[in-house]
């Protein structure tokens, strides 16, 4: 197949974990860039892109790039596109922008003249006629990026953020991102070799991707759909070829650890796991982080201990305190990585970090540290020559300081551009809200979803109209979770539209009668391959 450039979003401080992703995929002529990585390869490729990938937000598919000064300039480049290759008069179709420019102050202006510039170009073509802009489901996705004059119009092969998963049935207050989750647990190196614990696991984000990691089961296998699959051009064989590969997946003989103190989380994190097939190696628990215990087998801690916008309580320093206690006392042998808002959350761990990486959790600016934690002194490991840094980890580490009023009032000089004056994320930081409190640990859970979904009702949508479609359903509301069964694309579909389309009945993504492959560790045969339009296999 012919390749083209293809553009792959991420968060930042994620870029380089992203790109090695790519690379392991077959991805050519890789380039990292701020929040993204831009690659070249074929059909395949960007199927892959979307699907394998653990720490990519966007993939995009760039069609024209040119240089403009207004946004009329714009309207005319893309007018000047042929669209009869991406869609037809009948199509719907929705613009977004992204824009870092002082020429172009209105995104929304800017995705309005796009937008303009393709119905312009289907009234000319048809006579009158041209396709309609939907915000919710459109067959395509513009996306426009402008960088000072720089503009790029992409095809956006996504969809919805790939961080949406499918495999939750709800969150707790300010949840983990998947992607970041997954880029958090891959920045630490940790690839199933050992256990895994979370102690503040909330809806077990963490617990979930890492068992996905340590199985190499793509993210991909719990996503409804990706918007490349309503492209004229869309290879469902292909696409089914890469879906039903199992060949990567392994196995994990080690075990997963979530504890959180709150049991309406506990709970959540419970039915998420069930829902992702992953419950076999990843166990949740209500137990609060003052009773953690020494693990018996070796171990490494990933977690997102509750912080907010500003410090304004003794008990969030007591639980960073404790957490450095305990650690100290009961994780000896082994290492603690922690993302964290505050510096001085970091400073009442209590000891010092030999790794540090800068991230964005949100609009948050963040730091994931790693801990190692030995017996004795630093003093004395170091007279035994067992230095705590690596070279590896020195390279990473990095200055991380939040920019204050000193002692006369004034701002302090920002470090990083040398600036006195804050920035806007500076003072943000200054004005924001306290800390929200934590859901009481005494709210039933099933109270909760009785009054989100009515009375013992759990997550059910809809009431099934015959048995064949109570059977998805139920598969799909957790019942599956023994990793007996797993629904398939097609059933995903038809439990979040209610209805089997004409379309996926004309094109199944496998034989519906025939059971779907087994999440217990059986490979291959397990696994049926969807039945091909002349009805052989």
């Amino acid at each position: 197949m012919n390749e083209f450039k293809i553009i792959a979003k991420t968060f930042q401080g994620l870029e380089e974990v992203l790109a090695k992703e790519l690379i392991n995929l077959g991805a050519n002529n890789v380039e990292i860039g701020r929040r993204m990585v831009a690659f070249t390869g074929d059909k395949e490729m960007l199927y892959k892109a979307n699907f394998c990938t653990r720490t990519a937000v966007k993939v995009l598919k760039p069609i024209k790039e040119f240089k403009a000064k207004d946004a009329d300039e714009v309207y005319e480049e893309t007018k000047k596109i042929d669209w009869e290759k991406y869609m037809d008069v009948k199509s719907t179709f929705l613009v977004d922008s992204v824009i870092f420019s002082d020429n172009f102050r209105h995104s929304k202006f800017v995705a309005y003249r796009v937008k303009d510039a393709i119905a312009d170009y289907w009234r000319e073509k048809s006579g009158g006629d041209r396709p309609n802009v939907v915000i919710s489901n459109p067959d395509l996705r513009v996306n426009v990026h402008i960088a000072e004059d720089e503009v790029t119009i992409s095809l956006d092969s996504s969809g919805e953020s790939l961080h949406q998963r499918g495999y939750k049935t709800a969150t707790v207050q300010a949840p983990l991102n998947e992607v970041l989750a997954a880029g958090l647990i891959m920045l630490t190196g940790w690839d199933g070799e050992c256990d895994l614990i979370d102690p503040f696991c909330g809806s077990g984000t963490i617990l979930i991707e890492a068992a996905l990691i340590a199985q190499n089961v793509y993210p991909g296998v719990f996503r409804k759909e990706y918007a490349f699959e309503k492209w004229k051009d869309f290879d469902a064989d292909l696409f089914d070829r890469i879906y039903n590969d199992d060949s990567q997946e392994r196995e994990f003989d080690h075990k997963i650890y979530g504890y959180d103190i709150n049991r309406q989380a506990v709970q959540i994190a419970t039915d998420n796991v069930l829902n992702a097939g992953v419950k076999d190696i990843v166990s949740v628990e209500q137990r609060d982080f003052y009773e953690f215990e020494q693990p018996l087998d070796k171990a490494i801690i990933i977690t997102n201990p509750p912080y907010g916008d500003r410090i304004t309580t003794d008990d969030i320093f007591d639980l960073y305190e404790t957490i450095g206690k305990n650690l100290k006392r009961n994780f000896v042998g082994n290492d603690a990585w922690i993302i964290s808002h505050h510096e001085e959350l970091f400073d009442r761990i209590g000891f010092r970090p030999s790794t540090k990486y800068a991230l964005f959790n949100g609009s948050l600016e963040c730091e994931f540290r790693k801990y190692q934690i030995f017996d004795g002194k630093l003093r004395e490991r170091r007279e035994e020559g067992l230095d705590i840094k690596t070279a590896e980890d020195r390279r990473h580490n990095l200055k991380f300081k939040p920019h204050k009023k000193n002692e006369d009032g004034e701002w302090g000089t920002n470090p990083r551009t040398g600036r006195n004056m804050p920035t806007d994320d500076e003072k943000h930081y200054f004005k924001s809200k306290p800390f929200k409190e934590r859901p009481s640990k005494d709210k039933p859970y099933e109270e909760e979803v009785n009054r989100k979904w009515g009375k013992d009702s759990r997550w059910k949508l809809f009431e099934a109209e015959d048995e064949e479609e109570a059977e998805i359903i139920n598969r799909h509301l957790g019942k599956w979770g023994d990793r007996s069964v797993r629904p398939t694309r097609n059933e995903r579909k038809a439990f979040f539209e209610g209805r089997t389309s004409e379309k996926d009945e004309r094109r199944p993504r496998r034989d519906a009668e025939r059971p779907a492959r087994k999440f217990d560790g059986q490979k291959g045969e397990d696994r049926p391959f969807r039945d091909k339009k002349d009805g052989k296999k």
